[in-house]
């Protein structure tokens, strides 16, 4: 899906360049198959969420948080099948949002975000910033980084990764629950 999302991009990218009308239906011609096929892809994708019952209680779960929606959880389940499953420190790495040394010796530099599954990463600056617009509690957290003086991009980062380990969370408990039914 994707690859279809990029393909989307580049055709909307390529069509403002256009001006000739025959080109012009061409492109939306491509682009309303493009969108076919996303569409049916989401459905199957929703299908196989709502026939598994550990994901769709995950999906429960998640959507709990207001601002997250069915989009944001099947990124999360494709790219990081872990969750729920290893530590908040862990998850972090894992969606590329921990910082990492980059020491030698006696020489102690920056400890950049990088590294980890840059599709988790991506989505999740996005879903954090509109957590942050309907959950007082990442209003907060917001309000107190920025009173603090902190870069907008470290910002971003702790929302998101105050997003993840919430999410890695309610994903611990749903299996724990799930694990006792069993």
């Amino acid at each position: 899906m994707r690859q279809l999302i990029e393909l989307r991009t580049a055709q909307n990218n390529q069509r403002r360049l256009v001006e000739d009308p025959d080109a012009l239906e061409s492109f939306t011609a491509v682009l309303s198959t493009i969108n076919q096929q996303i569409r049916r892809l989401e459905n199957q994708v929703i299908a196989l969420i709502d026939a598994d019952p550990l994901w769709l209680a995950l999906k429960t779960a998640f959507r709990e948080i207001k601002g997250v929606a069915g989009r944001t959880i099947a990124r999360l389940m494709a790219h990081v099948p872990e969750i729920g499953t290893v530590s908040g420190k862990a998850i972090a790495k894992l969606g590329g949002l921990a910082p990492l040394a980059h020491d030698s010796g006696k020489k102690s530099g920056k400890r950049p975000v990088r590294g980890g599954r840059e599709a988790v990463r991506s989505i999740l600056f996005i879903v954090a910033e509109i957590v942050r617009r309907h959950d007082p509690d990442f209003a907060a957290f917001h309000a107190t980084l920025r009173a603090a003086g902190k870069p907008a991009k470290g910002i971003r980062i702790a929302l998101a990764r105050k997003l993840l380990v919430r999410l890695n969370a309610k994903a611990r408990d749903v299996r724990k629950a799930l694990a006792q039914l069993a």
